[in-house]
């Protein structure tokens, strides 16, 4: 079983910046296992947002986020960040960890695991 615990959420003016991070604990059927965000808004459907491989070798974006949020993770300690600048008001959310097998089982809708979320909002 695995557990993950998000943190770093908070109220940000937009144009500014927070970095979320993901503490993995437990045990993955994959060692090997990629790691991913996901948010949802009020009124909507959770959606991608960002993944990573194991070694961080690959990633993966959604395209609203392009060139604004980077993905990164420490394996030794065992935490997925995600560093979210220029934030815009339709970034709000509540933004949730996975872990799946692949960077490609997390983008097309995520593994098995997730975390309990953390919320942004990105207010004047």
């Amino acid at each position: 079983q695995v557990q993950l615990v998000e943190s770093g959420g908070g109220l940000v003016q937009p144009g500014g910046s927070l970095r979320l991070s993901c503490a993995a604990s437990g045990r993955t059927v994959n060692p090997y296992h990629a790691m991913g965000w996901f948010r949802q808004a009020p009124g909507k459907e959770r959606e991608f947002v960002a993944a990573i491989s194991w070694s961080g070798g690959t990633t993966s974006y959604t395209a609203s986020v392009k060139g604004r949020f980077t993905i990164s993770r420490d394996n030794a300690k065992n935490t997925m960040y995600l560093e979210m600048n220029s934030l815009k008001p339709e970034d709000t959310a509540v933004y949730y960890c996975n872990v799946g097998a692949s960077v490609r089982v997390v983008t097309d809708g995520g593994g098995d695991y997730w975390g309990q979320g953390t919320q942004v909002i990105v207010s004047s």
